[in-house]
């Protein structure tokens, strides 16, 4: 089967693998070796963080690992459990609201967890790999069944593991699949002065 990639079509050039990384939820039933499941949670620890307080954790199941697989799979929603159930390796990504020299509450954590994670999908992109993260789980319940302490939010799953074929996801999932990527123009992102005002930066584009 040949690898479908989706590649940015960027207005200036960006890393190769910046332009590689996409969402797919079609996955190869292959599993993950284990060296290159350690370093994509390697790239992740490595993200910057406030204070280097580094405000973040994983909860790793694999489908080598049936009942913490199956267990992950049960905290997502009925429409993500339906295409994700074939990525070899779902992640839970958690959170912590306050530091831990003080107890004061930590409002950049959710962004530190964020670069995290993004670091995590670049480098599983450099490796071949593929991610889909989900904001459709059932807190609660992950918190629930993976004995989450007090002060730690679970935030998402990304499945994670090698790319698939698009044929093996039913007709609305597979035209997604296909689509064109697409995002926002800079100048609605990229402001200066005051808010709304695009930055002559963007507009030169």
């Amino acid at each position: 089967m040949a690898i479908m990639e989706k590649l940015a079509e960027t207005q200036v050039p960006i890393h190769e693998v910046i332009g590689r990384r996409w969402s797919p939820r079609a996955f190869a039933p292959r599993s993950v070796e284990p060296e290159k499941l350690v370093s994509v949670f390697e790239a992740a620890r490595w993200a910057a963080s406030a204070s280097n307080e580094q405000p973040w954790a994983f909860v790793v199941a694999t489908s080598d690992d049936p009942k913490n697989y199956e267990a992950m799979l049960g905290v997502l929603v009925d429409f993500n459990r339906g295409w994700a159930n074939q990525a070899p390796v779902l992640i839970l990504t958690l959170a912590h609201s306050q530091f831990e020299k003080d107890g004061r509450p930590n409002r950049h954590a959710f962004y530190d967890l964020g670069q995290a994670a993004a670091n995590l999908s670049l480098q599983a992109t450099a490796l071949g790999l593929v991610t889909h993260p989900m904001a459709g789980f059932d807190a609660e319940a992950a918190r629930q069944r993976f004995a989450v302490p007090a002060g730690w939010e679970p935030v998402s799953v990304i499945a994670l593991g090698y790319p698939g074929d698009p044929d093996s996801l039913n007709e609305t999932l597979r035209q997604r699949e296909l689509a064109q990527r697409k995002r926002k123009p800079l100048p609605s992102l990229v402001f200066s002065g005051t808010w709304g005002n695009p930055a002559p930066i963007a507009e030169s584009l």
